[in-house]
């Protein structure tokens, strides 16, 4: 039963990034998302056949059937990660319920701690969709949309509330989260960040509540000066070139869903 999860949550993580792609490309040409798919080269309408995540990009060797044209791998990518992503979101959401609630379980809880269970996960598979829409948009065009993220904002509070946060804590990292940012882009006007970066703070705030938001950001600036460094020295950027803080953010945010009091617990050690 087990393992017959973890399969099921690797095939919606699948299906779930072969729709992430999509939108991204819907979002980017203003398009709506109802409609068939279609190759961006020749606009011919993809077959359900063709459009089978992984699958078909192998069959096809990353070519499009009717033009020959190439398939970006961004698109296998983001629907293997994606799975990835969702299987490790049951396998952490499982351990969090079994380990807090086995003292209790009986089968008066059992239904409900099944219920509690699924909504963990819906909601760390939701956190990982809106963050890989994110992460993909800002590292093709330096941009995080609003009506990516204030929906989300909206949706991922409910989802708190619903799995028993404080909303007094959510409103209170929503703010601290947004205003980080902020304060950035009032001192640079704008020049360091855009304003794109505050909404998602705000996004990363009702999230991940207190203290953990400061985590993601900190753990984000790590990871951004790591990657910084590494194209400065191999001259792929200059000290002058832009680098979307979002591709950044987005991840931390992840990392921090999954393991963030790990990481909490080791930081306090370490001053300790």
């Amino acid at each position: 039963m087990y393992y017959y999860a973890l399969f099921i949550s690797f095939i919606a993580g699948l299906a779930i990034g072969s729709f992430l792609n999509c939108l991204i490309w819907r979002l980017h040409e203003e398009k709506t998302i109802l409609g068939r798919s279609m190759c961006t080269k020749c606009k011919k309408i993809i077959a359900w056949y063709d459009n089978i995540p992984l699958l078909s990009f192998i069959i096809l060797r990353g070519k499009c059937r009717h033009c020959g044209a190439k398939i970006s791998w961004q698109y296998p990518v983001v629907e293997f990660f994606t799975a990835v992503l969702f299987v490790m979101a049951m396998v952490v959401n499982l351990k969090f319920v079994f380990f807090n609630f086995y003292s209790i379980l009986n089968f008066e809880t059992s239904q409900f701690l099944t219920s509690y269970f699924f909504l963990l996960t819906l909601k760390s598979w939701f956190i990982i969709s809106v963050m890989t829409i994110i992460f993909i948009y800002d590292l093709k065009w330096y941009l995080i949309l609003d009506i990516v993220t204030l929906p989300a904002c909206a949706i991922i509070f409910a989802l708190n509330l619903a799995t028993g946060q404080n909303w007094q804590n959510l409103l209170i990292s929503g703010i601290i989260g947004a205003s980080f940012f902020l304060i950035q882009f009032v001192v640079s006007r704008g020049k360091w960040i855009g304003g794109g970066d505050i909404r998602l703070g705000l996004l990363m705030g009702l999230t991940l509540g207190w203290p953990m938001v400061l985590v993601a950001i900190f753990l984000a600036y790590i990871i951004g000066s790591i990657v910084g460094i590494f194209l400065l020295l191999t001259k792929k950027k200059s000290l002058g070139s832009q680098i979307p803080l979002g591709i950044f953010l987005a991840p931390a945010t992840i990392i921090v869903l999954f393991w963030g009091e790990v990481i909490l617990q080791w930081y306090w050690g370490v001053l300790m």
